[in-house]
């Protein structure tokens, strides 16, 4: 995937969490608006896609309270000693992983932060962007080829009856 190509995706999650891409584009990179793709085109020329990362604007509407957030955990090998002393080597491997639904204001601010402790922060940032290829290498359904479930329309009353109990 190309810088270009993850950069659009970035922009699309935000925008679908009510980011302003275009207002903040103008006031922040240039004032005239040459669209949706010559704008991330601009931005990931050199290291313009900087100022889009770190800004507050942003981070906040990428990493929206109340949202789920699904990442990739890569594999890990490392080694350990046994209750018997012996090293021994744990393999694991890659898997995804969704954080739970955060209702603090500040988890944009820790991403941030993270991004910024990080060499390179589209590399940070890419973690959050799961391709329907990575979820099925990781063994896992994606969400558009989900079997559908079909609402149920029953006016019935869809609690277990109760039953006597005798205690004595």
């Amino acid at each position: 995937m190309t810088r270009q190509e993850l950069l659009r995706i970035v922009v699309l999650r935000a925008r679908v969490h009510g980011f302003e891409f275009r207002q903040w584009f103008q006031t922040s990179i240039e004032s005239e608006w040459p669209g949706f793709d010559q704008a991330v085109a601009t931005l990931s020329s050199g290291r313009r896609y900087y100022a889009l990362l770190f800004s507050h604007e942003f981070a906040s509407h990428f990493w929206k309270k109340g949202t789920q957030i699904t990442f990739l955990l890569p594999s890990q090998e490392y080694t350990r000693l046994d209750a018997s002393g012996k090293v021994v080597t744990i393999k694991r491997k890659s898997f995804t992983r969704r954080s739970s639904r955060s209702t603090s204001n500040t988890v944009w601010q820790y991403h941030l932060e993270q991004m910024a402790v990080w060499d390179e922060p589209l590399r940070y940032i890419r973690r959050f962007i799961l391709t329907e290829e990575e979820l099925e290498a990781a063994g896992e359904q994606p969400a558009a080829a989900a079997v559908p479930v079909e609402p149920i329309e029953s006016k019935e009353s869809h609690t277990v009856p109760r039953r006597a109990v005798d205690w004595c």
